[in-house]
């Protein structure tokens, strides 16, 4: 069980046109992906989207191999994603399997499904991979700026976003660490049907959840040591600036999104 195989919550730095992009840029174009995964209903409108992220992907200029390797740990959530639609619609019957049943309907809906989560992991892992988690905060706090007027607090709300998705790659080596640490004390994780192995995960919860606590002390008491106090009065040492290039890449995200949404 690789867990550093897991691509969210990561960012390598480069200076491909995708890292070059405004943050806001990259969180807006990601938000309208999710929108057009939602609205989208058919084949071709999902090949469509995928040859769209498959060139965001060449042009962030990063392995094909590292970006793909983060659907690894997902895969058991996108066989049983797929597994549930194809088993459980009712439709034209195509043959079955001992006592499930798999329809033409539900083989159609579990293929589209499984297509969707796929893509929908590949646009957010893209997000992280080319945005650092400084960028990421100044972002999901500029657009959320607006909001302070209804009393939103933006700059702690984009602080604790952000330290949730870089805490994601963290907590995960640590769980192969303790894995690894009680494998090493005669512990079996591989052995056993499903619920036995669900069951042997259940020692690991409590080191995890000390160690997820000591970190998030350790972490408040570092930040209050170099004087940190909230947005209050806070200023930036490089202001977010909109360029060309962002512009074109949200006129065509927008159009792309709105051409795909209506037609597909």
């Amino acid at each position: 069980m690789r867990f550093r195989n897991l691509t969210i919550g990561q960012h390598i730095p480069g200076d491909s046109p995708i890292h070059r992009l405004d943050p806001r840029t990259k969180i807006l174009g990601t938000a309208l992906l999710i929108v057009l995964l939602f609205s989208v209903d058919g084949f071709i409108g999902y090949a469509l989207v995928a040859l769209a992220v498959a060139a965001v992907i060449h042009l962030s200029e990063l392995p094909w191999r590292f970006v793909i390797r983060g659907l690894r740990p997902l895969m058991v959530i996108l066989l049983l994603t797929v597994g549930l639609n194809v088993f459980l619609t009712e439709g034209e019957v195509l043959f079955r399997l001992w006592f499930l049943t798999v329809t033409r309907e539900g083989l159609v809906r579990g293929l589209m499904m499984g297509t969707r989560l796929i893509l929908l992991i590949l646009g957010t892992s893209l997000l992280t991979l080319t945005t650092s988690p400084i960028q990421l905060t100044d972002g999901i706090e500029t657009l959320l700026n607006p909001f302070r007027r209804i009393g939103v607090p933006a700059h702690e709300l984009a602080m604790m976003m952000t330290i949730a998705l870089r805490f994601i790659p963290t907590l995960l080596e640590e769980t192969e660490k303790i894995m690894k640490a009680q494998m090493a004390r005669g512990a079996d994780f591989q052995s056993g049907g499903l619920m036995q192995r669900a069951k042997s995960l259940i020692p690991l919860l409590v080191p995890l959840f000390v160690s997820a606590f000591r970190r998030a002390d350790e972490l408040a008491i570092a930040m209050e040591a170099r004087g940190y106090r909230g947005g209050q009065g806070r200023t930036k040492f490089r202001e977010l600036r909109f360029g060309r290039i962002d512009a074109v890449a949200m006129v065509l995200s927008v159009a792309f999104t709105v051409l795909v949404g209506v037609l597909f």
